[in-house]
């Protein structure tokens, strides 16, 4: 009879789960997804509840790996919140469990393998899109996802210069004191993308906080933010112009107001680029749609499941 489920917090996540492991594992589970195999990968789009009175949702992510022995699912409630809320804006808690007895294995929580495992797959797109000569990186907002985006992309390319953007200067401030390197704050976000290589969003606009006419011909924007089918980070005018890439085309299509509103086309998945079925456009204006999918909390959960049963030595 299985023992009760392993309990793995968010500081025993942080010691476990690096960027350097993470990145190859979400490059295999990509490419695996765009096969659409289905002994590969099972993974439904979201299921998503209102949560009216909270003015939030709850999100239930499954996914199964048959040929891996993966099966895994998360619980994320995330909130449109007021300016200057105390409140958190997302909380997820990830389940994995045993797909043969059906029992759970762990608990985890989920905040900090989400922020990871997004961050290192907008820094997949970026390795796959972004011209390799890029120099200089913007970050729109200052959450948890920048601070996360921050460290993906700077561990794995080597900007001169980093800035930052962020509705108030009190917050993209504090930002800059919770980082390990230089970074420039803008006071607004034409200044902050003007002239650079790779552009991150990650904010909690509702309507479109970024331009195609401030966005630099060759540019790659990786928009994080805006997960429902009526919010916006990006106009009309970037989402028409660039070869558009997503996760999942159908998660784009479903719920990513970006793509939905502007009637974009989504070229091609970042699996597909993997896999070689689809061309990288790295020559020219590209936007990376992130929606997160349970295929990559699955194989994250995997792997800090795996870190702690080798340094606690559990079979």
């Amino acid at each position: 009879m299985a023992g009760p489920p392993v309990v793995i917090w968010e500081q025993e996540v942080a010691a476990l789960l690096h960027y350097r492991e993470l990145v190859p594992r979400l490059e295999e589970a990509l490419g695996k997804f765009s096969r659409r195999d289905s002994r590969e990968v099972i993974q439904p789009v979201r299921t998503t509840l209102t949560l009216q009175k909270h003015h939030g949702f709850l999100g239930l992510m499954p996914t199964y790996m048959e040929n891996d022995g993966v099966l895994c699912t998360k619980c994320v409630c995330f909130y449109k919140r007021e300016d200057g809320s105390s409140l958190p804006a997302v909380q997820a808690t990830l389940v994995l469990l045993d797909p043969e007895y059906g029992n759970v294995k762990a608990v985890m929580d989920g905040e900090l393998i989400t922020g990871m495992r997004t961050a290192a797959v907008s820094a997949i797109s970026a390795k796959l899109l972004m011209r390799p000569e890029a120099e200089v990186l913007a970050i729109l907002g200052t959450g948890k996802q920048a601070l996360s985006h921050y460290n993906a992309f700077t561990e794995m390319f080597s900007f001169k210069e980093v800035r930052v953007w962020s509705r108030t200067r009190q917050k993209a401030e504090s930002f800059c004191r919770s980082v390990s390197g230089p970074v420039t704050v803008c006071v607004s976000v034409q200044e902050a993308v003007r002239g650079a290589d790779a552009i991150v969003t990650v904010t909690s606009c509702t309507e479109p906080v970024l331009f195609g006419q401030w966005v630099k011909p060759g540019a790659h924007v990786a928009a994080v933010g805006a997960c429902r089918p009526d919010w916006r980070e990006l106009d009309d005018v970037l989402m028409k112009e660039a070869v558009v890439y997503a996760d999942s085309r159908e998660g784009a299509m479903a719920e990513s107001g970006d793509v939905i509103l502007s009637g974009a086309e989504v070229f091609a998945e970042l699996g597909e680029v993997i896999n070689g079925t689809k061309t990288a456009h790295r020559e020219k204006t590209t936007v990376f749609k992130s929606l997160g999918m349970g295929v990559e909390d699955a194989v994250s959960a995997q792997l800090v499941f795996d870190q702690w049963k080798a340094i606690t030595s559990q079979p």
